[in-house]
């Protein structure tokens, strides 16, 4: 054998190996799907009583994935989160305002 041919040959195998072709991607299964916070359906709670009962229900009602109360007088973030409903009570624990973010 030529041994032109043989150090082509030794050359061309480090590049043989990196143009294998492509494994098959994973399945995966598809995310969950989104869960959006409705706030038009549970404007009927304002004015109740805020309690936990009351929460898991505009929870559920809403179709939002997390509840997050507002005290009177409280700071809080202003993230905007479409899976979130946010309950606003006052002092006498009366829901004033239900909105989703």
């Amino acid at each position: 054998m030529d041994v032109r041919l043989l150090a082509i040959a030794a050359a061309a195998l480090p590049l043989a190996a990196c143009m294998s072709s492509e494994a098959p991607a994973e399945s995966t299964p598809p995310p969950p799907a989104e869960m959006t916070c409705n706030a038009d359906a549970v404007q009927s709670h304002v004015g109740h009583r805020a309690s936990p009962e009351m929460g898991a229900a505009i929870l559920k009602e809403s179709g939002a994935r997390t509840l997050r109360w507002g005290p009177p007088r409280s700071a809080m973030t202003m993230d905007y989160r479409q899976d979130r409903v946010n309950v606003m009570y006052d002092d006498a624990y009366k829901i004033t305002q239900v909105t989703c973010g």
